[in-house]
């Protein structure tokens, strides 16, 4: 695109009528939010990835889980598959020092813990994708509400003219068109997005939830070890 044609494009924006200036106003802020939210999202289930596979390694080389939980003491900001883990050892812990007998009782308390830590690390995976959804599905309509009502501007323009040709009309189309253009523009990396991160979220809640299984059934043998004793 040269210069020409960018001026071209600026000169019909700033031609378009109120309604019309409104509409690309608005595609334009949600599609710099919706980026924004993008670029956010996918640092984030990015490293929630690697510190999932991180700690999954070292969950499985054999270390003392005690030992790893204390490694976590002075961190801050913890999230992902670490703290479901923290969550069912800390009331593993403290279940273990109350001495209660019934294993059931435990492990029904232990995976209740889990299970909300596991809640709120699938709602962090999924923040922002109602949004992304939203933009994805409602920008084209209101970039077409842009157009259609440019579009009845123009042909309500040519009831002054006395001869209608295309020169008349053009222009008017041509800033309606815009408004489609936005929408699209907005709406396209919106609802890839939207799909790349829920199919990742879905895929790490799995992970999640295999590892909680996996954890119950280890905590569950020292359990019922702990009480046979």
């Amino acid at each position: 695109m040269n210069e020409a044609e960018t001026l071209s494009i600026l000169h019909l924006i700033s031609d378009a009528g109120p309604v019309v200036k409104a509409v690309m106003a608005l595609l334009l802020l949600a599609s710099v939010v919706s980026w924004c939210m993008i670029v956010q999202r996918g640092l984030y289930q990015l490293k929630a990835r690697k510190l999932f596979l991180s700690f999954e390694k070292r969950f499985w080389s054999g270390t003392d889980l005690t030992q790893l939980y204390r490694d976590g003491n002075g961190r801050t900001g913890e999230y992902g598959v670490e703290s479901i883990f923290r969550a069912g050892f800390k009331e593993f812990s403290r279940l273990r020092q109350q001495s209660i007998s019934d294993p059931d009782a435990t492990m029904e308390a232990i995976q209740r813990a889990m299970r909300v830590a596991m809640v709120r690390e699938e709602e962090k995976l999924e923040a922002n994708l109602p949004f992304l959804a939203s933009v994805a599905s409602v920008s084209p309509y209101v970039g077409l509400f842009g157009t259609v009502w440019g579009i009845l501007n123009s042909f309500r323009g040519l009831a002054n003219e006395h001869q209608a040709t295309l020169a008349t009309v053009a222009p008017g189309i041509a800033e309606a068109l815009i408004a489609t253009a936005m929408g699209l523009f907005a709406a396209i990396p919106a609802v890839l997005a939207y799909n790349r991160f829920s199919t990742r979220a879905e895929a790490l809640s799995t992970n999640y939830q295999t590892f909680s299984e996996e954890f119950s059934a280890i905590l569950h043998r020292q359990v019922h070890t702990k009480i046979s004793e």
